[in-house]
């Protein structure tokens, strides 16, 4: 039986990157995936080939709608090749994951495929091809999460769909309906949007995106009325039902009236919840939650001091990047340092275009908290950048302390929202004022100089173009 310092169970991007971390630290380490490729739910059917998608289908828009403007002539129609826009997608999956396989080998990592499921609290089983134990002095709990329903919808896999499913259709949509107005949903409602497909989208909150600053919401829910999705939100599911190739979902809106919306695909994206069948947790004596996930103090540690866990699969949000800094920590704990995360400082994004992106607190969250503070907001169709591009939807709105001026909150929509929300994290893990980013030089003419503009605006209303 092999013998490990740490055993890593999953190897999405909080899994594998706790993995390298605890090799580069000299720990002696294994990482065990139930697939036969490693990544996770990320690389294989969640962040990475979603974006191929968003891209692939931007591509597709700009050249319909934009390239004209831009004084480029296609002759004959514009067509979408559905089968090659999914093999393109499997490409950068399959490089992707081929990356994780690389890493592996460069750290000495040992990888088992198989499903790695507790003996007890220092062995691990694994069940692959054939059955393997080995044994682990500390062990990381990286098992993520996988795509959650209602008790009463039968998910088919062929018409009422996840979003594994929706990323691999055989055909574009004609009437696509999507539950729930979250990140998930509007990503892969605007890809098909893009390619032809009648979209409606169905919220129970009284708002998309629901748990980001309202202005972000107003603004995208703007956006996509724009490109003709249809949004019911308050809206309450109630049934879903396939009848042939026709799926009928029954609603109830906010005055209490039955609503029906019939479409040939509907899509169930109502979030995400934590995995851990098979794990045989209980034979390690590890507990789980009332929610089923792996129970953990500020350390990362579970109940049994040898055991940890990360991502998706304890509380906070199911973000990658959250799980690789969880990764990276958990890795540093074991090898006696004192890492640090800030969750406050965890940005958000949703990555349709305009990208939405958030860190820090939101209005409501200052309001609640009765923190006095200024808001500074500066529109993208401002900036000469924004213009060039004919990306004009959107805005930088920074919150600041009233009385110090630290920065507490940023949120924005506009072109490369995803990319800009990152200088805005650095500034406040240094508790930076609105007034230090204003007065940074920012080059011109670029997207950055919005959260510059949002920074003066912020700072008595010092805002200089508009």
């Amino acid at each position: 039986m092999k013998s490990y310092d740490v055993a890593v169970i999953g190897s999405g991007p909080g899994g594998y990157v706790g993995a390298i971390r605890c090799a580069q630290l000299g720990l002696k380490t294994a990482i065990i995936e139930k697939y036969a490729t490693l990544g996770g739910t990320c690389l294989n059917v969640g962040c990475i080939p979603s974006k191929a998608l968003l891209d692939s289908s931007h591509h597709f828009e700009d050249a319909v709608k934009h390239f004209e403007e831009h004084g480029i002539d296609i002759p004959g129609e514009v067509k979408v090749n559905l089968e090659k826009m999914i093999s393109r997608k499997q490409e950068v999956v399959d490089q992707t994951t081929g990356g994780i396989d690389f890493l592996m080998k460069k750290n000495n990592i040992d990888v088992y495929h198989g499903m790695g499921s507790f003996k007890d609290a220092t062995h691990i089983t694994i069940e692959g091809d054939e059955t393997t134990e080995i044994e682990a002095k500390n062990s990381i709990i990286a098992t993520g999460s996988k795509p959650a329903s209602l008790p009463f919808i039968d998910i088919d896999k062929e018409r009422i769909i996840t979003s594994t499913e929706a990323l691999k259709l055989k055909e574009v949509p004609k009437h696509l309906i999507i539950i729930g107005g979250g990140v998930i949903g509007l990503e892969l409602g605007q890809v098909y949007r893009r390619l032809g497909a009648e979209v409606t989208i169905v919220e129970y909150m009284d708002r998309i995106i629901p748990t980001m600053d309202s202005g972000l919401s107003k603004e995208l829910n703007k956006v996509f009325k724009k490109a003709k999705f249809s949004i019911a939100v308050s809206h309450k599911v109630k049934s879903v039902e396939r009848k042939g190739d026709e799926v009928i979902v029954k609603a109830e809106n906010k005055k209490g009236e039955d609503v029906e919306f019939k479409g040939d695909y509907c899509l169930v994206s109502v979030g995400r919840k934590p995995y851990t069948d098979g794990l045989n947790a209980e034979a390690a004596g590890v507990k789980l939650d009332d929610r089923g996930r792996v129970e953990v103090n500020e350390h990362l540690q579970t109940n049994v001091k040898n055991i940890y866990a990360i991502g998706d699969v304890v509380k906070g949000a199911m973000l990658a990047h959250k799980a690789e800094e969880e990764g990276v920590f958990v890795a540093e704990t074991i090898a006696g340092q004192k890492p640090h995360i800030d969750y406050n400082l965890i940005p958000g994004v949703v990555y349709t275009w305009p990208e939405v992106a958030s860190v820090g607190k939101t209005e409501e969250q200052l309001k609640e908290e009765g923190i006095e503070y200024k808001s500074g907001q500066f529109p993208m169709r401002a900036l000469g950048r924004s213009r060039a591009s004919m990306d004009t939807d959107g805005f930088v709105k920074i919150l600041a302390d009233k009385k110090t001026d630290e920065i507490l909150g940023v949120h924005m929509i506009g072109a490369r929202a995803a990319d800009l929300i990152a200088e805005a994290v650095v500034a406040m893990e240094y508790r930076a004022s609105a007034e230090d980013v204003a007065r940074m030089s920012h080059a011109h003419p670029t997207y950055t100089e919005a959260v510059k503009e949002a920074a003066l605006a912020a700072t008595e209303d010092r805002a200089l173009h508009v």
